[in-house]
């Protein structure tokens, strides 16, 4: 079997997915998709911490509780239905790679309920880590990248020039047509480095 890899820039409640191998040296996508990780698409659960801020921190530890566990069981789906669709197509899922924010180890909740910008941060994160507890589940290799330092590693690692670079994401989604977006472009360059590592 071809070895791929998978990658995800997440979102509040969801998350872009790109599964990318290497072809005659060159990067192919295999798979694009945008897999929801909430159990409805609300802005309740969407925004966990945010309807967490107007609950008592009991209520609020469980309803957190609740959302993490329910996010991390449909992350796990989402990797389990990408190794069964690779697999039928000759393709061994190798690992994955994902796209973290800049930001520090978060506190405690109730002294994140009492930040507003910490309660955006705590969001975002709440589904980083369903992603990676996933990984962990399945015994997926995970290299977690910090977006901001994207560009840098694909240069330094694919030796290829940021507008050459620019050029070949785009060309990447074309067979699959829309969407194709900074999501879906970010997602299979972090595949794509991360089949790069494992080589």
């Amino acid at each position: 079997m071809k070895n791929a890899a998978v990658g995800f820039r997440v979102h509040s409640g969801w998350c872009a997915v790109a599964v990318v191998c290497i072809e005659n040296g060159a990067a192919t996508v295999l798979h694009r998709e945008r897999p929801h990780l909430v159990e409805k698409f609300t802005y309740e659960f969407r925004q966990p911490y945010h309807t967490a801020e107007k609950m008592k921190i009991e209520p609020a530890h469980r309803f957190i509780d609740r959302v993490r566990t329910t996010a991390t069981d449909l992350a796990c789906q989402a990797i389990e239905r990408l190794q069964s669709e690779m697999q039928t197509r000759g393709y061994a899922l190798r690992s994955g790679a994902l796209l973290l924010a800049a930001g520090k180890p978060l506190p405690d909740l109730e002294r994140i309920l009492a930040s507003h910008a910490l309660i955006h941060t705590a969001d975002g994160e709440l589904f980083r880590y369903a992603i990676t507890r996933a990984h962990v589940r399945h015994g997926l290799p995970l290299a977690c990248i910090k977006e901001r330092e994207l560009d840098r590693e694909a240069q330094e690692t694919l030796h290829i020039k940021p507008t050459t670079l620019r050029m070949l994401l785009t060309q990447l989604g074309k067979p699959l047509g829309s969407p194709w977006s900074q999501d879906e472009k970010f997602a299979a360059l972090a595949a794509w480095l991360s089949l790069r590592a494992d080589a």
